[in-house]
């Protein structure tokens, strides 16, 4: 990673690029695309932590291969696991690192290096964001701190995009309901009327 990419202007840029769209999916590939160019690495992947599973689960993804991405399950205890509940991990030799579930698959991809951090919201882990490297990077304190302001955020977006869901919803809901009054139909609603 080039030091000068690593800069207010890097992070403005991607600010910029993750406010502009209303969908989750546009918002995590224009996110992984804008960091994987800015810190020019080969690849960024975001991952959000099904609970349920224990899974990292790609949301999206930038330079890694469909091979690559469909290797398996990413389990969130044995891949990196300790980046997801205990901060940023960095692996700088795929080859030689334990805490990777998959070794061999990083390595055929021509992934030397990965940095791992958390994207947390109000304390709760919600997935990661990921770099990948086709050269050994040795991890300076000055990348992990980019990376875990660009990571939270990720999830302060993510979160502000899930609201904005449910509450176009709420809105929809509520237009369906006051058209059906103005028409004279009764809604389930309408019995006892609760909130009166």
């Amino acid at each position: 990673m080039k030091k000068e990419a690593v800069n207010y202007e890097t992070l403005r840029l991607i600010c910029d690029t993750v406010s502009a769209s209303k969908k989750l999916d546009d918002v995590s590939q224009s996110l992984v695309k804008s960091l994987t160019e800015a810190l020019e690495v080969k690849g960024c992947a975001l991952m959000l932590w099904d609970r349920r599973a224990n899974e990292l689960v790609v949301t999206a993804s930038k330079g890694l291969s469909e091979e690559y991405l469909d290797k398996g399950p990413v389990s969130a205890i044995k891949s990196i696991g300790k980046s997801l509940h205990e901060g940023p991990v960095g692996i700088y030799d795929v080859e030689d690192d334990p805490r990777l579930q998959y070794p061999e698959e990083a390595s055929k991809e021509g992934i030397k290096s990965i940095m791992s951090v958390p994207m947390v919201l109000r304390g709760r882990p919600i997935g990661v964001l990921r770099v990948y490297t086709d050269e050994p990077w040795t991890f300076q304190e000055i990348d992990i701190v980019f990376m875990q302001a660009v990571a939270e955020i990720a999830a302060l977006v993510i979160d502000n995009l899930r609201l904005y869901r449910g509450l176009k919803s709420s809105i929809e809901v509520l237009k369906l309901m006051q058209s059906g009054a103005e028409l004279g139909e009764t809604t389930p609603f309408d019995e006892g009327r609760p909130w009166q």
